[in-house]
């Protein structure tokens, strides 16, 4: 059974890093919520392939922002909050039933709080080095 928990979460890990790459390239798409997701499991099935994603050039330092401070950068930011916004206006004028629009719109107005109340990274720290084999 232990073999098999690691299984799930390196395809859990590996399913959500493909997930985030795609982020990168479609709009809408999160990008770092799935590479945290990624080096969560990955730490439970293969703390190699978490360590990599940490010192990935373009995917590390959100993960390892968030990990170390939880903080999220300033245009992770903007960003997700003018999808929020976006996505709010398309609610207001597509549904119709008042109750369902109204705890949506609250709800994603309270996650566009949470986010922006979100400090900024102070600065990263530089890749481990004892990760690194020579």
């Amino acid at each position: 059974m232990h073999s098999l928990r690691r299984v799930a979460y390196i395809a859990l890990a590996w399913v959500s890093f493909i997930l985030g790459v795609i982020g990168v390239f479609v709009p809408l798409m999160p990008t770092t919520c799935f590479m945290l997701l990624a080096v969560w499991a990955a730490s439970r099935g293969s703390p190699r392939f978490a360590s990599w994603i940490r010192e990935h050039p373009r995917f590390g330092p959100p993960v390892v922002a968030w990990e170390g401070e939880r903080a999220i950068p300033r245009h992770a930011k903007w960003l997700a909050l003018t999808m929020l916004g976006f996505s709010v206006l398309i609610l207001l004028f597509t549904l119709s039933l008042f109750w369902l629009k109204a705890i949506l719109v609250t709800g994603l107005s309270l996650l566009g709080l949470w986010i922006a109340s979100r400090p900024e990274p102070r600065g990263l720290p530089a890749p481990s080095t004892h990760l690194i084999r020579r």
